[in-house]
């Protein structure tokens, strides 16, 4: 009698923890899956500005820059809008628009102006940085979002991580170009209101970006066409390979692919994470690529401001997700 129990009892327990051992197995290769696809969706993302960067010291000029990523941004994600389970209603994509204005060729001009003064490693740093505090603010003082306690410390350390990283620019290079700075800075604030816009329109991400490479392109091609501001012909023939496959197919489809596919399997943290890490990635890229080796002083930055992307992030998600669950 006694080993007959003790039969059921003991094949029960070996099979939970087969089970256990099984969802542990599983939850790790998810992890570990979510973390290749965010390391390959930070890298191209921060590679962005150090690819760009190249290219405007080069014969490419903001205007083409601007072309080459919503050109063939327009064409690769658009048809994702017709047909599957994507697909938008013809209302819908008017809401397009504004984040268009917000966070397409506008913003790419003004990034690029940033780049073209300062370097990459500044304008990874202050324009994703500042992003999560504008938005915080904005949020705070129009919609009655009030910040928690560990996003206002965050938003502290990237103040002063950015403040010492100015810092640590001027001691390097002994000057600082205001315009270029506050190109950066407008950037951010635009980028922030186009983050809230985009969370009441219910659209998701792919959606989302493929309808600002679409409005982009078919305002801003009419300008670039009109007013004769193409230098692509006097760009080498390597330019005109690779900058089209990165400003357009890794930038549109590769990285955005990759960031989605990120958060669904690591969670909302995964896009706080990533941003962080924009800054750090795009200065070691920046090492060998552009020749910008940073300081200690410039690292040391870099460091206090992942971390405070990171608190600051994290901190909005865990509110987002108590503000559902009520």
């Amino acid at each position: 009698m006694s080993t007959a129990s003790a039969c059921p009892m003991n094949l029960a327990t070996v099979d939970d923890s087969s089970t256990r051992s099984n969802s542990v197995s599983s939850g790790s290769w998810r992890t570990a899956q979510g973390v290749v696809w965010g390391g390959l969706s930070a890298a191209i993302l921060s590679g962005w500005f150090v690819v760009t960067r190249l290219g405007l010291r080069h014969d490419l000029r903001v205007w083409d820059v601007i072309v080459l990523r919503f050109g063939e941004g327009a064409v690769l994600p658009t048809p994702v809008l017709l047909v599957g389970p994507l697909r938008l209603r013809f209302q819908a994509w008017s809401q397009g628009i504004s984040l268009a204005v917000l966070w397409g060729a506008p913003f790419i001009l003004l990034v690029g102006l940033g780049l073209q003064a300062t370097s990459a490693t500044l304008t990874s740093s202050v324009t994703p940085a500042l992003m999560p505090v504008f938005a915080g603010f904005i949020a705070w003082t129009f919609l009655a979002e009030r910040p928690r306690r560990r996003q206002l410390c965050g938003y502290g350390l990237i103040v002063a991580g950015l403040l010492a990283l100015v810092y640590g620019y001027v001691w390097a290079e002994g000057h600082l170009d205001i315009g270029g700075v506050a190109a950066l800075v407008t950037a951010a604030i635009m980028w922030a209101l186009c983050a809230l816009r985009l969370r009441r329109t219910g659209l998701t991400s792919l959606q989302a970006a493929a309808l600002i490479c679409f409005w982009s392109a078919i305002f801003y091609l009419q300008l670039y066409l009109g007013l004769g501001l193409s230098s692509l012909t006097r760009a080498s023939a390597g330019e005109l390979l690779f900058q089209p496959v990165y400003q357009g197919v890794m930038m549109s489809v590769v990285a955005l692919f990759a960031f989605n596919r990120a958060v669904v399997l690591l969670g909302p943290r995964a896009a706080a994470a990533i941003s962080a890490f924009m800054p750090v990635t795009a200065t070691l890229l920046a090492i060998p690529v552009l020749g910008e080796w940073p300081s200690w002083p410039t690292a040391a930055a870099i460091c206090v401001i992942a971390l405070g992307v990171v608190l600051a992030a994290a901190s909005a998600n865990q509110g987002n997700k108590k503000g559902e669950s009520q």
